[in-house]
């Protein structure tokens, strides 16, 4: 008997399931100063395993935002991207169940997209302080306030918010859909920031439209400031700052390119630079080093606490047995106000 044929089948599995792992994620920090190992490939293997199993039984997809870590995303995500190609896997699945390793509206959205599938969150604590910022009923009052307004929410929102507004946008195609809308006063809900910087932008390309917002945040993107980019160029000659519009305007400002997510993504990946300063969630980071490993990045990113609360355990137990928390449910007749929204969104979006 040969040494190879003595060995397990399932430890051989586990070995080549590492190295699997080890192979994707040997560039990206797990910790501040400290990349995957192999011994650290090894210890998350069998989860890996056991939930890329319990996928093909459960006939489940898991959709992975690129905010959560990377070994949930490289490990055991079918799909991985920004809330708008997300949306368009969700709405494209034909399968029994949905895992949404995000957060909770992005499972709401999932939710009214696929309503005969079963959509689950690892962990329901996981919201957003953007969709959370602003209730149905809130949204209802300002609505009144402003009756000759066209409703548009940003996808950050909860399902109540979806259900009031005329349409959905993403942070990508926000500025191609208020500019196709015939009113020209819009209430942008709920991001104020990124309000702003629609401003700019829509007054920048002539067009013309009046903007009210309500008061919501970012808790990861509002913290960044134009002094740190001005230090950090000082620092690092050549340097491109990237940015998200969840940014103060005063950051979107000094940043040599300002987008989305997936827009993030390409810049980056198309631009030749020494470094590169991200401002938005260390998860787009951490993408980075998997996909363009040839690129370096200096501090600056923030980590979201709402998507670090999903984790490779969690992902596994909504798979194996999800708890009612972690099930997504909605109101029938609401789901198909939102599914309203956000279908008007994918017929105005523009296409790539």
């Amino acid at each position: 008997m040969s040494a190879t044929s003595a060995v397990p089948p399932a430890s051989l599995a586990l070995e080549a399931e590492a190295e699997r792992l080890f192979r994707a994620l040997l560039n990206v920090d797990c910790e501040p100063g400290r990349t995957w190992d192999l011994a650290g490939c090894r210890r998350i293997a069998p989860l890996t395993l056991e939930i890329n199993r319990l996928k093909k039984e459960k006939d489940a997809v898991i959709l992975t935002h690129s905010y959560v870590e990377p070994e949930i995303i490289y490990g055991v995500g079918d799909f991985k991207g920004d809330s708008y190609f997300l949306s368009l896997k969700a709405r494209e699945s034909r399968a029994k169940m949905i895992v949404f390793a995000g957060v909770v509206f992005m499972a709401e959205t999932a939710k009214i997209l696929s309503p005969d599938a079963t959509v689950v969150v690892p962990d329901r604590g996981s919201g957003c302080s953007l969709a959370d910022s602003l209730t149905g009923d809130q949204l209802r009052q300002l609505k009144a306030a402003y009756p000759d307004a066209a409703v548009v929410c940003y996808i950050n929102s909860t399902a109540d918010v979806k259900a009031e507004s005329d349409v959905c946008v993403t942070s990508g195609n926000v500025y191609d859909i208020i500019a196709q809308l015939p009113e020209r006063r819009i209430l942008f809900v709920p991001d104020r920031l990124m309000g702003q910087n629609i401003r700019d932008e829509l007054k920048r390309r002539g067009v013309d439209k009046e903007l009210i917002t309500s008061d919501g945040t970012c808790i990861v993107h509002d913290v960044f400031d134009a002094a740190s980019v001005t230090e950090a160029r000082a620092r690092f000659p050549g340097l491109k700052v990237v940015a998200h519009p969840e940014c103060t305007p005063e950051v979107a400002a000094a940043a040599d390119f300002v987008g989305s997510t997936g827009a993030m993504m390409k810049y980056v990946k198309g631009t030749v630079a020494p470094y590169f300063l991200m401002l938005t969630e260390c998860g787009l980071v951490g993408r980075l080093q998997v996909e363009a490993p040839e690129k370096h990045f200096i501090g600056g990113c923030r980590l979201c606490p709402y998507m670090k609360l999903n984790s490779l355990e969690k992902v596994r137990d909504a798979l194996l047995a999800p708890r009612p928390d972690q099930i997504v449910t909605l109101d029938e007749h609401l789901r198909r106000r939102a599914a309203r929204s956000i279908e008007r969104m994918f017929e105005l979006a523009p296409r790539d």
